[in-house]
């Protein structure tokens, strides 16, 4: 099999089911190459990693296809250690596999993908890093630097080649822009952070203008920065396997093709950009992803997006994944292929976490159709003990906000939700198996399971308000019912449970 590379391109030696960003490479080989270079640089990417590549270079690459962008992405690389050298050897070329299930069918979706046109990095090559904010056509900065990425380093210069942290490079590089333009406030970049944190857009505004001030940067240059840039909050959501190496021979095979940057993920994508004023105007007219059946949206509030992914997908995986590990599963496929789990989680989320939402029903009744598909997904091997990782705080966070909220709208407890407590503190006993989170929590859970009172364990974790930011003891009959599923698990088993609460549940 040849490398992925141009010259492959030019023989049209690509499979016919293989999407193509312009489909007629196989075609006209050369003229589509032509098309791909006239192309301008309008998206400078900071994150070289499989993410990226799988999700917004992807729905760049179908709204070059689809004439709606007409624009080439150039990607920094925002760390020492990274892919750009692999990315220039395959001339910006790689493959995306989307594999899940739709409508619970099987189904994978390959695509080349031609939105990329270089990869820079900084660390062996600053004079060109630096060239880009030359480009007038640059508009866009998109980034995804990992949760650590959007970070103050108190030892950053601006003379540095080039300062370590992802804002400070930033920061230099609109230094240098604002400079070369005079100050155009045309020139500005909007920026579109994909890191995995609350409000990325307003946290890495923050750390620039700290940047700035520290750097005793022209109070001409802050106002600026102020009216020529627009900083994003964002919500993204899709799930990136990223490289198959226990797969990559058989893919390959199929392919006809080899490729080092192969990425894999799943089908299902949402993507929610958090913007005003001319900033949402031109992020809608410049990027129309709606025209291209593209998942995404702007809006002046990414809040409720986050609140549906995190109460349902989020909170589905934490109401369940204990119970079920009890029950001797180990992946959420297998989970899903039990026909009583199946119906806990459907129960759950249908029946009380929906309830206990604010959202348009028939948007939340899709997301959540989406998520059975998902935890269904046959080409995903994601294992309960890494989801389970940390459960005291992701439950406070994901399912005790439904179950308080459900409480205060029916004026009783949501019974699937109220047993995924009590399976928490099944699983946290440690009864053969570790239990992944902090070691103090693990030991008072000990602690507690040693004295042999499940009244007095459930009172005592109930009671712990730096755990769940209330006593749940005053929670109108949580302690009882918690206390009498788990003298049920302790006599009869997890299944036990489930199955009580099911049938109460008819």
């Amino acid at each position: 099999m040849e490398q992925l590379n141009i010259t492959t391109l030019k023989k049209g030696g690509f499979p016919q089911d293989l999407e193509i960003g312009l489909h007629n490479f196989n075609e006209q080989p050369q003229q589509s190459q032509q098309i791909r270079q006239n192309r301008k640089e309008k998206i400078l990417q900071f994150g070289e990693g499989n993410f990226l590549r799988s999700f917004v270079d992807y729905f760049i690459d179908i709204l070059n296809e689809k004439n709606l962008f007409d624009g080439n992405i150039v990607v920094v690389q925002p760390i020492d250690k990274g892919l750009t050298d692999l990315l220039n050897q395959q001339d910006g070329l790689y493959t995306v596999l989307l594999r899940g299930l739709e409508n619970q069918t099987k189904t994978v979706q390959k695509r080349l993908i031609t939105s990329i046109t270089s990869g820079i990095n900084p660390y062996s090559d600053f004079v060109n890093y630096k060239k880009l904010a030359q480009n007038p056509d640059l508009r866009f900065v998109i980034s995804n630097t990992t949760e650590a990425g959007i970070t103050f380093v108190e030892t950053d210069k601006i003379t540095d080649t080039p300062p370590s942290s992802f804002p400070a490079k930033i920061t230099a590089l609109l230094h240098e822009r604002y400079t070369h333009f005079g100050g155009d406030v045309s020139k500005g970049f909007i920026f579109i952070p994909c890191e995995l944190i609350d409000n990325s857009g307003d946290k890495l505004k923050e750390i620039v203008q700290m940047y700035a001030k520290k750097w005793q940067l022209s109070a001409d240059f802050l106002d600026w920065l102020e009216k020529a840039c627009y900083f994003a909050n964002t919500l993204v959501d899709r799930i990136v396997t990223g490289y198959p190496k226990d797969e990559i021979s058989e893919i390959s095979q199929n392919l006809g093709y080899s490729d080092n940057l192969l990425s894999t993920a799943e089908i299902f994508h949402f993507f929610a950009i958090e913007a005003k004023g001319w900033a949402a105007a031109e992020i809608n007219k410049i990027l129309p992803f709606a025209k291209a059946n593209i998942n995404a949206i702007v809006t002046e509030n990414v809040t409720p997006y986050k609140l549906r992914k995190v109460r349902i997908l989020n909170g589905a995986h934490t109401m369940s994944v204990l119970a079920a590990f009890l029950c001797g599963k180990k992946t959420v496929k297998e989970m899903m292929d039990d026909p009583l789990f199946a119906k806990y989680l459907e129960t759950g989320i249908f029946t009380e976490i929906i309830p206990s939402l604010d959202m348009d029903e028939n948007e939340l009744k899709s997301f959540a159709k989406s998520v059975a598909d998902r935890f269904s997904n046959p080409y995903i091997k994601h294992y309960l003990t890494s989801i389970a990782l940390n459960s005291v705080a992701k439950y406070k966070a994901r399912v005790l906000p439904s179950i308080l909220e459900y409480q205060k709208r029916k004026g009783s407890l949501p019974p699937v939700l109220t047993a995924s407590f009590a399976a928490l503190l099944a699983f946290y006993k440690g009864e053969n198996h570790e239990v992944p989170d902090d070691a103090e929590i693990v030991s008072f859970f000990a602690e507690q399971w040693a004295k042999g009172d499940i009244s007095a364990l459930v009172t005592a974790v109930c009671a712990r308000a730096d755990y769940w930011g209330q006593d749940l003891n005053k929670l109108p009959s949580f302690t009882e019912k918690i206390t009498t599923l788990l003298q049920l698990f302790e006599t009869s088993g997890m299944k036990a449970v489930i199955e009580e609460t099911l049938k109460n549940q008819q």
